[in-house]
């Protein structure tokens, strides 16, 4: 069932209006993003690719990349938790960890080692390098 109703759908809107005294927001917010909500623009020019993902809320640290060939994969982590002070008396806690992938092809390969990234205000850029000598060929057909 839970893979049929997702957070943020129709039916909690509904619920939430039908019955709000039975409705309850998690204490940190709204968690990671779907993988299909990470956007992300993809632009080329003849020696790199430039790419931005929108990963807002992560810090910089938890934000992965890899890159084996043409395939770039992301990777995002959160780990929220309540921190205690001194002198405070703990009535409930509560933490949120949570993970989300993506990946995605390129027409040609990646020179992993040129590659750069940088992350501002939630949107990840990456210039990557397009690895010399893969030029494609065109046929002649008889």
């Amino acid at each position: 069932m839970n893979s049929l109703v997702t957070r943020g759908s129709l039916f909690d809107d509904f619920f939430k209006d039908f019955a709000p005294g039975f409705y309850v927001r998690p204490l940190h917010g709204d968690g990671l993003p779907t993988p299909s909500q990470i956007k992300i623009d993809v632009k080329e020019d003849d020696a790199t690719y430039t790419v931005h993902a929108e990963v807002p809320g992560v810090p910089k640290e938890d934000i992965h990349i890899s890159i084996d060939g043409n395939v770039v994969s992301l990777r995002a982590e959160v780990r929220q938790h309540d921190e205690k002070k001194e002198g405070e008396k703990v009535l409930r806690s509560e933490r949120y960890f949570g993970s989300v992938a993506r990946s995605f092809q390129l027409p040609v390969d990646v020179d992993a080692a040129q590659c750069k990234a940088k992350y501002d205000n939630g949107v990840l850029t990456l210039t990557l390098a397009k690895k010399q000598g893969n030029k494609t060929q065109r046929l002649t057909i008889d």
